[in-house]
């Protein structure tokens, strides 16, 4: 399907609903996707140069040099379908010179997902890498990662030894009934993997206790260790050796489960499995298979353990999966005397990493050696220790957990020496993880199908083409008691839950398409039980942000006329009324933030209050709620660039405020998208003639202008920190960018902003399908360059960096709300025209 031509007859003028003709079945979008996989196939089978799959843009966010940097890409942004072996013949350049790169299952479901490709940065470097699919072998390059499993065959059990035979590599085995500690059946007693910087094992027994293989040499030697009488790797040797004291330890690294204020090894199990699942340049992966695991106070279940290791890296990824829900898993290292206790600190973002670690002459030869932890903080449930280790609790996931650990032996060659330099390299370490660098990817398949001058058409095609993506991959999972997989956690009431619900059901009032409208009300009404109380809901914690979702309650009572919705949209309103208030009359964003304003809070509880009191209420509170937007832009408006900080402290007690003014440091790009959105759709439920609306047409009058001069004046966006669009790590942002087209574009259509807005407007949508908007294989799209969240307090301390640190991710609601929002303004406005 050619998207710039019409869809009507010639000449024909199409409305919004009438322009979707055509685009009701989803295998219409699949046509582009499947001349591309023709394409790609002959380009397989050819020799013929054929255009890049891709071009990828990597910026290093950081002022620090990063070496050996895995950029990790989606296959599915690439352009290809997930299970296609084209993904097997990938090559990365940047410029000419080939960078290694290689497909391979990061989820652990079995089909290869990710293209890693690694590089190297200068600091606050950017690099333009070309993906391509080979027409012949792909370039080789060393070797610097490997993991291995070895067993004996040709001999023979007595008892619980294996006498006689040989050592085997091995893909995968599982462990025979005869097999224990000291079998002498398995080199080295489990699998080994290591990078050119460090080597590790782990016991395959019910010991479970993980070791470190020091090394002397960068080339790669696990492959020798142990051929020569089993455990000869206990004694020095050209290549390194064992340097860990393991013991009744979990070692370095090592996980159990935490019970009753210590941690228990995974040693009840039926059997044992492992599996080599990768050896590539970039990296290497095995799995681990504990089949019936027995732990204290749960069920019995599997659990799934996944390590990959990369070039240049002394971390080594661990992702546990247990089948049922585990009990709180746990990470330690071993206690040595006289080593120093590291931990890094908590008091930051829960998506930042921290560490435990150890630094001491803890090494069997007498020599320093480091041992990490590395975990986000959001699943530290706490540091701990017990007789044996010094340990990191993790919280309880639905899904299991993911963490990195990793150790520094003084030996290595221009290696870590000193406890000093341990330190800083840790928190080098956990800064790079946590601000990772900034990836746009332009894959052939999105520029060719998103190619052309943006229409009334276009605009509502892609809009539409996002909603049924949607639908497609959420299905049912916001719904009360689904497992939400994007949120990790299971679904609850929230304001994405409203946000994105709304969005969707918009999108069917425009278009007339009753999927839509069925699954908006679908999500809203699994929580609403038939007496109208609201599930998941907590009154007495004031969290505006529960107010949000309201909207859809108002109109769902408005099409249904059932008294649930009406009783529930009550109790939010009842909230509103008791929730506390600032002096001058703004509602707090949370009990928990007391005195505090976010301009986030505008959106999720104003838009709400004006409509229950129109409806329900004659109006009579209308004046008090716009009076938010006042206060807003009394404590919070910029008189200089006339854009807005995110959030004000009346107390002037919180470490992100002002101590003058209470405001926070930085134009948070989100934040006022939040403000902008609620300005104008407050502004379409008052009375033109009336005071609010003039009050409002005013301050939305005076911040277009300033939006528009912050706008990417080349890519018609907006950044995560919006008058810094040069700083190192501040990347142009979707969820806010899908905000102000909404607010520019829907102010020109009622006529509260000048036509001139109309350009920026268009520019901006524009620009979004161009940098934001990923098209896959299947049809479906994605919108990517989100901040997945952003807020003030209990860790975030509102620095610049803070900004920076939390995630980048794909699809979340906050963006994909505002983007069907926006697509459906920008669809009627250039309709108009």
């Amino acid at each position: 399907m050619i998207i710039d031509e019409p869809l009507g007859k010639p000449g024909e003028k199409a409305g919004l609903a009438a322009v979707l003709t055509g685009y009701e079945n989803l295998s219409l979008y699949m046509k582009p996707a499947i001349t591309l996989s023709i394409g790609l196939g002959l380009a397989v089978l050819g020799c013929a140069k054929q255009e890049p799959l891709a071009r990828v843009e990597v910026e290093n966010s950081t002022k620090t040099r990063r070496v050996d940097e895995v950029v990790d890409l989606r296959l599915v942004d690439l352009g290809l379908t997930l299970g296609d072996h084209a993904a097997e013949g990938l090559e990365a350049f940047v410029g000419d010179a080939p960078v290694p790169a290689q497909a391979w299952d990061r989820s652990g479901d079995g089909t290869a997902d990710t293209l890693s490709v690694l590089l190297d940065f200068k600091p606050v470097e950017q690099k333009s890498v070309r993906i391509e699919l080979a027409s012949e072998k792909p370039t080789g390059f060393e070797q610097r990662t490997q993991a291995e499993i070895s067993r004996k065959t040709g001999g023979q059990w007595e008892g619980r030894e294996y006498i006689g035979g040989q050592f085997e590599n091995v893909q995968s085995m599982e462990t025979p009934p005869e097999h224990t500690d000291h079998s002498w059946f398995i080199r080295y007693e489990g699998p080994g993997w290591e990078s050119d910087k460090v080597g590790y094992r782990f016991y395959l027994d019910w010991r479970n206790g993980f070791d470190i293989f020091g090394k002397l040499t960068d080339e790669l030697v696990l492959q020798d260790v142990g051929q020569d009488g089993f455990d000869s790797y206990h004694e020095p040797a050209d290549w390194g050796m064992d340097i860990l004291k393991v013991g009744p330890s979990l070692g370095s690294g090592g996980y159990g489960l935490w019970v009753d204020g210590k941690a228990e090894r995974i040693s009840q199990t039926e059997k044992l499995g492992c599996e080599i699942l990768e050896n590539g340049p970039v990296l290497s992966q095995f799995r681990a298979t504990y089949h019936g695991w027995e732990g204290s106070n749960q069920p019995k279940m599997d659990l799934v353990a996944d390590f990959s290791i990369h070039a240049g890296s002394r971390l080594t990824w661990v992702r546990l999966r247990p089948s049922d829900q585990a009990g709180n898993l746990c990470a330690g290292l071993v206690k040595h005397e006289g080593t120093e206790l590291l931990k890094g600190s908590t008091d930051i973002t829960g998506e930042a990493f921290t560490y435990l670690a150890t630094w001491g002459a803890q090494s069997l030869d007498g020599s320093d050696l480091g041992m990490a932890i590395l975990l986000r903080n959001k699943d530290l449930d706490q540091f701990a220790e017990d007789e044996h280790n010094d340990l990191a609790v993790f919280e309880k996931r639905v899904k299991g957990i993911e963490y990195a650990f990793l150790a520094a032996w003084s030996k290595e060659p221009g290696g870590i020496k000193t406890r000093d330099e341990f330190v800083a390299y840790l928190e080098k370490t956990a800064r790079e993880l946590t601000i990772t660098p900034r990836v746009t990817v332009y894959s052939s398949m999105g520029m060719s199908e998103k190619a052309g001058p943006l229409d009334a058409e276009k605009a509502l095609y892609w809009t539409k083409r996002m909603g049924d993506s949607i639908l497609k991959r959420r299905g049912d999972t916001l719904s009360l008691g689904e497992y939400d997989p994007e949120a990790e956690r299971f679904a609850r009431w929230t304001y994405t839950t409203g946000l994105i619900s709304k969005a969707v059901h918009d999108l069917g009032e425009a278009t007339g398409e009753q999927s839509y409208l069925d699954w908006a009300e679908s999500v809203i009404s699994s929580y609403i039980k038939a007496d109208g109380e609201v599930e998941t809901y907590s009154f007495d914690s004031f969290n505006i942000d529960q107010i949000n979702s309201g909207k859809m309650l108002l109109e769902l009572h408005a099409a249904t006329g059932e008294e649930r919705y009406r009783i529930a949209a009550d109790h939010l309103r009842k909230q509103l009324e008791e929730h506390p208030r600032t002096k001058n009359g703004a509602f707090w964003h949370k009990k928990r933030y007391p005195w505090q304003v976010w301009l986030d809070g505008v959106y999720m509880g104003i838009p709400f209050m004006v409509g229950y009191e129109q409806v329900y209420n004659n109006s009579e509170h209308v004046a008090e709620a716009v009076h938010e937007f006042i206060v807003c832009e009394d404590e919070l408006r910029d008189p200089e660039t006339g854009l807005y900080w995110h959030a004000w402290d009346e107390s002037r007690q919180q470490d992100w405020a002002d101590p003058e003014t209470g405001r926070s440091a930085y134009f948070w790009g989100r934040g006022l998208g939040w403000f902008a959105m609620a300005l104008v759709d407050t502004l379409e439920m008052l009375p033109a003639e009336s005071e609010e609306a003039a009050e409002l047409l005013r301050i939305l009058n005076d911040l277009a202008p300033a939006l528009v001069k912050v706008q990417d004046p080349e890519k018609g966006v907006w950044y995560q920190i919006l008058d810094r669009p040069d700083s190192p790590g501040n990347y142009p942002e979707s969820s806010a960018s899908s905000m102000f087209t909404y607010m520019l574009a829907k102010g020109v259509n009622h006529g509260w902003l000048d036509q001139s807005f109309e350009a920026a407007a268009e520019k901006a949508f524009s620009g979004m399908l161009k940098e934001f908007v990923r098209v896959h294989a299947d049809g479906t799209t994605s919108l990517d360059h989100l901040c997945r969240v952003a807020g003030l307090g209990f860790g975030r301390d509102g620095s610049y960096e803070y900004y920076m640190s939390e995630p980048v991710v794909a699809n979340d609601p906050k963006g994909i709300g505002p983007f069907l929002m926006a697509g459906l303004q920008i669809a009627e406005m250039l309709e108009e025209n």
